[in-house]
Order: structure tokens, then C-alpha cells, then sequence
């Protein structure tokens, strides 16, 4: 008898682990449609952080192609454009709390983006962020010894020496071919462990592990949705690049934004939702108390 009580115990456990796994449904091409339009409608609905969280991308690219590197940097712009789809789902952060909080029916702001900074999976959220940031400078550099792989260290005298090489000659072709091959299976691996990764974390407090596997399951579960949605996304971003970056500062959120819909259609609700503590009321600050606004630990009278 003591033998049977001994026995259920440990075998009820995994069951309940199981249980509290999240729940990957299968979606379509419609799915990814309505995400688009949900992520507009968000869009439309709160457009003002889009200058706060997505302007600094056009003006920062504009100010390194210029004043920093020249010309030079003509055969990272394609690989940088790309690059955002790496980080993008990090830099998306505060656009899928503005989403949840429409969805929800509370109020939001741009101000209400930087509320995910105080999430209890923030740390989990910065580690996988970090490891996004890795995955990007590896690709920029690799662009980078592909290029030089092809052409040499001699930069290009301008724009139009630039495209002359990329696109009449054979070295440019083999450099199309092997960047975009090569390009593609880094954006494979940061779609598999991060298309809802982020937003799973922000919702249910998952680890970053938990948050990877789950990802890398509704990749598998859904492998044609899946690869339209990182072609949808890899369209976008180079319509929004051509325009030297400005496109992106509509691209960006439009697809933060759609990221939160795509979750909530691949997830299932959770059946048992932990409970999540009240956060204390924040206090609304003019903006005339920029920067110190962003402290809010520091007393008021500035001790």
C-alpha cells in the first residue's frame, strides 16, 4: 500500500508540467492576414510611439553612412536592413505592451511602452535580446568577409560604382547568391527562437528557455504559415529600407504590433493564469521633468 502512494506522486508531477505546457494551435495564411490588420488597427490607434521607439533606426543609419564610415559603409546597408529582423523582435518590447493593453480595453500611450520594463520577465527578456544582439553582429560581420571575399578592401567610389559592381558583374552576383543564401539561415534561426518568444514572456512570465522551445514548437507546428510570415516580414522591412530607412519607422511597429496577434492566434490561453501582483500606480510626469522622468526611484527631493 505504501508502495502505491509512493508511486502516484512522482508521476503526477510531470503531468502537471505537461499541463502547464503552453498549447501551440495550427494557423493559415488568413491567420497572418488578421494579425496584419489587428497590428495596423493598433498602429492607427497609438501612432506617437512611433517616433520614441523607431525614428532613432533612419536618423542613427543616416548619421553612420555620413559622418562616420562614407562610402564605406555602402556594403553593410543591405546586410543592416536585413539585420533588423534579427533584433526586431527584441527592439519590439514596448509595442507588444501597448498591443495587450488594447486588447484588454485599458488605456494606452506611448508612455505606457515603457511599462515592460518592469514585467517580472524583463531579465529573461534581455538575455534572449543579448543573444539576438550576437546573432546580428555575427551576420554583419559575415556580410562583411563576404564582401571582401568578393571585392577586396578597395571601397567603392560612390552609389553608382557600388551597384555597377553588385549587379554587372559576375563577383556581384556570387556575392547576391552567397549573402542572401546565407542571410536566410540567419533568419531562420532567429524566426525559429524568437517569432513568439517575447510576447509569450511578457504575458505569462515564461523563462527564456521555455519561451525559445515554445517558439521553435509552433515553428515546426506551423512550417508554411511560419515561412510567409518571415517572408512577409523580410518584404517589408526592405520596402521600408529603400526610402534610407524612414519606411521603417511605420514598418517596425506595424509588425510589433501584428507580432502580439500572430502570439495570441499560435497560443492558446492559458487554462491556469498565474496571478499577476498589482504594480503601483505610476505617477504621470510633464515632459518638462525629461530626463529625470525616466528615474523614478530618485526622491523628489533629490536625494
Amino acid at each position: 500500500m505504501a508502495t502505491t502512494s509512493g508511486n502516484v506522486t512522482p508521476l503526477a508531477q510531470p503531468a502537471q508540467d505537461i499541463a502547464a505546457a503552453p498549447i501551440i494551435r495550427t494557423i493559415g495564411l488568413s491567420d497572418l492576414h488578421e494579425a496584419l490588420r489587428l497590428g495596423w488597427e493598433d498602429f492607427k490607434a497609438v501612432p506617437s510611439h512611433a517616433i520614441i521607439l523607431c525614428i532613432i533606426y533612419p536618423v542613427l543609419g543616416l548619421v553612420l553612412a555620413r559622418t562616420a564610415l562614407g562610402y564605406s559603409v555602402l556594403p553593410l546597408l543591405f546586410p543592416l536592413a536585413a539585420g533588423f529582423a534579427l533584433l526586431g523582435p527584441f527592439a519590439a518590447l514596448g509595442l507588444y505592451e501597448l498591443s495587450r493593453r488594447r486588447e484588454r480595453g485599458e488605456e494606452a500611450s506611448a508612455w505606457d511602452a515603457v511599462e515592460v520594463l518592469r514585467s517580472p520577465s524583463f531579465g529573461a527578456m534581455l538575455g534572449l535580446g543579448v543573444l539576438l544582439l550576437a546573432l546580428f553582429v555575427t551576420w554583419v560581420a559575415t556580410a562583411q568577409a563576404i564582401y571582401v571575399a568578393a571585392f577586396g578592401y578597395e571601397a567603392a567610389a560612390g552609389i553608382p560604382d557600388f551597384a555597377r559592381r553588385v549587379l554587372t558583374t559576375s563577383q556581384g552576383w556570387w556575392l547576391i547568391v552567397i549573402g542572401c543564401g546565407v542571410g536566410f539561415l540567419f533568419a531562420v534561426v532567429a524566426l525559429c527562437i524568437s517569432v513568439v518568444s517575447f510576447p509569450l514572456m511578457l504575458d505569462r512570465q515564461a523563462g527564456a528557455g521555455e519561451a525559445m522551445v515554445t517558439s521553435i514548437r509552433a515553428v515546426a507546428q506551423n512550417p508554411v504559415a511560419m515561412a510567409a510570415w518571415g517572408l512577409i516580414v523580410a518584404v517589408l522591412l526592405v520596402l521600408g529600407s529603400l526610402p534610407f530607412f524612414l519606411g521603417l519607422a511605420i514598418v517596425i511597429p506595424l509588425l510589433g504590433h501584428a507580432t502580439w496577434h500572430l502570439y495570441r492566434k499560435v497560443i492558446a490561453p492559458d487554462p491556469n493564469p498565474r496571478p499577476i501582483p498589482p504594480r503601483p500606480a505610476r505617477e504621470r510626469r510633464p515632459a518638462a521633468d525629461f530626463p529625470a522622468a525616466l528615474f523614478p526611484w530618485r526622491r523628489k527631493d533629490g536625494a
